[in-house]
């Protein structure tokens, strides 16, 4: 079976879950799954899944006369169709995925599923629905997990597993220090941002508690708040740009996170980790930690307060396993 999840990051390790379900609970099944370039490494560490195919449909749209995006396109192409599938799962809800789901070739018999209407606050578009020929009804009020989680159960008749499996495994990064925490103050809508004085406050406060910082960045921008944090914050480890395999298994090595609402957050989310994950408006319901009591979010308007991120952090500590390894003098 074919699973069409194209981005974003966020909304990639949102759907592993399902994914994790139907390898579960399907005797012998093979999942194969259509995402974007810059996501495709992420599905290296979800043991459900295949054979992954990368997707650029972004860049091939905007340089559609290029030769390359041509050449590009048809090798996707060829690579899609290369099987045929018994269902194709469309899990996005947009134009772009719907038009990957009827790509897809299916066998006799076979079925292309898809959400049959609009959930509170996620984007959808009619031809989902258009081009498959099972519908699936999702509650309004649903979580992201959640929803994916009952897609993929309607179209495959299960009942869903109790235990919810988050889809990602990697082995820790041993140049991590054990007593580490990742401050994830990156995202890609400046309105999930948090202020760079709470950052460097709450660095400063971590570091009295005995624990080592480590700060990542995307691009540029987040380089020099990752640099004013570490100057207000010495002994703070920017790390190196990378792909998201090598990111996460730093991640993994971690004692715990810190972060806004991004897809790094949610993969921490998925790793199990410790983790405050930071929200200026209330829609953690929706994309939040879930089934943790070592996760926990935080939303206050206009932006969490530093007093009520740390208050959160030590309840996370407080219900972890994991020994805090004191800091190397």
């Amino acid at each position: 079976m074919l699973v069409v999840k194209l981005s974003s990051l966020g909304d990639v390790v949102h759907s592993l879950p399902a994914a994790m379900d139907m390898h579960a609970m399907v005797p012998n099944i093979q999942i194969d799954w259509v995402i974007e370039p810059a996501f495709a490494p992420l599905l290296a560490l979800c043991p459900a899944v295949q054979r992954v195919i990368a997707c650029d449909l972004r860049r091939w749209r905007k340089q559609w006369w290029h030769s390359d995006s041509r050449a590009a396109w048809r090798a996707f192409q060829h690579h899609l169709q290369a099987v045929d599938y018994d269902m194709v799962i469309d899990l996005q809800g947009l134009s772009k995925s719907a038009l990957v789901a009827k790509m897809a070739n299916l066998r006799p018999g076979g079925h292309r599923v898809a959400m049959a209407n609009r959930t509170e606050g996620s984007a959808y578009e009619a031809p989902t629905r258009w081009v498959a020929d099972m519908r699936v009804m999702c509650e309004w009020h649903s979580h992201a997990v959640d929803r994916g989680r009952h897609v993929c159960a309607q179209a495959l008749g299960y009942a869903l597993p109790s235990q919810l499996q988050a889809g990602l495994q990697t082995t820790p990064d041993p140049s991590v220090a054990g007593n580490t925490v990742a401050l994830v103050h990156g995202s890609s809508r400046a309105d999930k941002a948090w202020p760079l004085t709470h950052w460097q406050a709450l660095g400063q406060a971590l570091q009295q508690q005995g624990f080592a910082l480590a700060l990542p960045h995307a691009n540029d921008a987040e380089l020099q708040t990752a640099q004013a944090v570490a100057q207000a914050c010495p002994g703070a480890v920017i790390w190196p740009r990378t792909d998201l395999v090598a990111l996460s298994q730093r991640l993994a090595a971690c004692v715990g996170v810190v972060g806004v609402d991004s897809g790094l957050s949610h993969i921490a989310v998925a790793l199990g980790l410790p983790h405050v994950q930071m929200y200026n408006f209330n829609t953690a319901w929706r994309t939040g930690p879930k089934h943790s009591r070592l996760q926990s979010a935080v939303f206050e308007s206009p932006t969490p307060a530093v007093a009520s991120v740390l208050k959160a952090w030590q309840l996370c500590r407080q219900a972890s396993e994991r020994p805090l390894v004191p800091a190397q003098p």
